[in-house]
């Protein structure tokens, strides 16, 4: 049974940091590139990062998150992370974990994360 369940959630205030984990189970993540997605209310999910499936490539960022967001992961534990600084009320949303291998790709259920001012 494939599995990707996201932690670490909640609520902050702006300025403040938060590290998201997604555990992965149920399929050979290490053949997978993990992606970071974020869906604000009444906006579409957007692509906030992503990192290849050994975590040697350039890492990717949506300009919004640049600098202030890192992603990486741990495949000996089968677990990516979203490590989130300097939070903004508009990064609020529900953030998803993703897992990409061609066309296969699993999601999360999501973890809410709100900012506020």
């Amino acid at each position: 049974q494939v599995q990707l369940v996201e932690s670490g959630g909640g609520l902050v205030q702006s300025g403040e940091a938060l590290t998201l984990s997604c555990v992965a189970s149920g399929f050979t993540f290490d053949h997978y590139a993990i992606q970071w997605h974020r869906q604000a209310p009444g906006k579409e999910r957007e692509l906030v990062a992503g990192i290849s499936s050994n975590g040697n490539g350039h890492n990717l960022y949506a300009d919004s998150v640049k600098g202030r967001f890192i992603i990486s992961r741990d495949n000996t534990k089968n677990t990516a992370f979203l490590q989130m600084s300097s939070l903004k009320p508009e990064d609020t949303a529900v953030y998803y974990c993703k897992a990409i291998m061609g066309r296969s790709a699993y999601w999360g259920q999501g973890t809410q994360v709100t900012v506020s001012a």
